[in-house]
């Protein structure tokens, strides 16, 4: 798992490339508080290797809550900036800061 991020000099965005090894997995997005959770707005691409990746706009300075949902399953990015406690999904959730 990786977070990198890219920011712009032209404008107040971070680009942020995601990435998760899932061999085995057929479809894997990113979602979280930037995105409204939804799974269809940030598919990530399989690489040859095995891994998955993509690349989102996020507005700089600036805090948003995701998780990798890989074939229904959501995962935390060990690479996380931070984790944040989500009582609505019982469970904690990565955090990106950008």
């Amino acid at each position: 798992m990786a977070i990198k991020k890219q920011y712009l000099k032209s404008k107040p965005i971070c680009k942020v490339t995601f990435s998760i090894e899932a061999e085995e997995a057929k479809k894997v997005s990113v979602v979280g508080s930037f995105n409204e959770w939804n799974a269809k707005s940030a598919p990530l691409k399989k690489l040859k290797n095995g891994t998955f990746k993509g690349t989102v706009d996020l507005d700089k300075d600036s805090s948003y809550e995701f998780k990798y949902l890989v074939d229904g399953e959501y995962i935390n990015d060990t690479a996380a900036d931070a984790y944040a406690w989500n009582d609505f999904a019982n469970a904690e959730n990565s955090v990106v800061n950008v």
